[in-house]
């Protein structure tokens, strides 16, 4: 009786998330970027919706809630930046917990891509979702706050246990493993890296992931063994500014 995870696309390349507590049959929404093809979902699964669990304020990430409050009466969780595009039922720092029937979510600090962004993980079930901060084999742009931040808020979800399950939000896993190739042409990058091309070409996902797959084979957290010379949060930084500049 423990969580189940529902992941369906959304938008061009977003994924929308539903988590259902198992004893209570509860069910949250994570970061509904898109009203109808929740709503639709919903009706598929004949589910009904509790709670609706935001990680920032982006609106490819918050657009469908105000249409879910008003069909279905969703309670809305957020941090406090996203009160800035969408009405917050309970506004969420680091460190609270957020109870979906017996299941917990723990909220973890984060911000980096947004300021306050947050991430929900339900350690019974070694399950996070971490938005746009943690990617498969990649990681957010910074657009609100500083290197030293996002690689903060990295080692907080690294220090997850290995066997975590990482939910992010995007299906951007195809050219980040181009850009880990390109830094880290080791063994265990090269073959997640054609794993992740197979897989595309047969038009399945590639996400979720895990912390353990994540510590093999993300350069943004092994930046400090790409970049010995720096210090962590800057390998990192000179990282991310290589991403931002390439291509794809």
């Amino acid at each position: 009786m423990g969580l189940t995870v529902h992941q369906f696309p959304c938008l061009e390349d977003n994924y929308g998330y539903f988590v259902r507590d198992g004893q209570s049959g509860l069910v949250a929404c994570v970061d509904p970027p898109d009203a109808e093809a929740v709503v639709a979902e919903l009706g598929r699964l004949q589910w009904d919706l509790s709670l609706i669990l935001n990680t920032h304020w982006h609106h490819d990430h918050i657009g469908g809630n105000e249409a879910l409050r008003s069909a279905t009466d969703a309670i809305v969780i957020a941090p406090e930046e996203v009160c800035r595009r969408s009405h917050v039922d309970r506004i969420v720092v680091h460190g609270d917990e957020i109870a979906l029937g017996a299941t917990r979510f723990e909220v973890i600090d984060t911000g980096g891509h947004t300021a306050q962004h947050v991430s929900y993980f339900d350690r019974s079930s070694e399950v996070a979702f971490v938005g746009d901060t943690l990617f498969a084999m990649g990681c957010g742009r910074i657009f609100e706050g500083t290197a030293e931040q996002m690689w903060a808020s990295l080692m907080r979800l690294a220090a997850l246990p290995p066997s975590t399950i990482i939910y992010c939000a995007h299906e951007y896993t195809e050219a980040n493993g181009r850009f880990a190739v390109s830094r880290d042409p080791s063994l265990a990058v090269l073959q997640r890296y054609q794993q992740v091309i197979e897989l595309r070409r047969a038009g399945r996902w590639t996400v979720p992931t895990t912390i353990a797959s994540e510590l093999a084979t993300n350069p943004f957290l092994r930046a400090p063994e790409l970049l010995p010379s720096l210090r962590p949060a800057e390998a990192f930084g000179q990282l991310r500014a290589a991403k931002d500049a390439s291509v794809g």
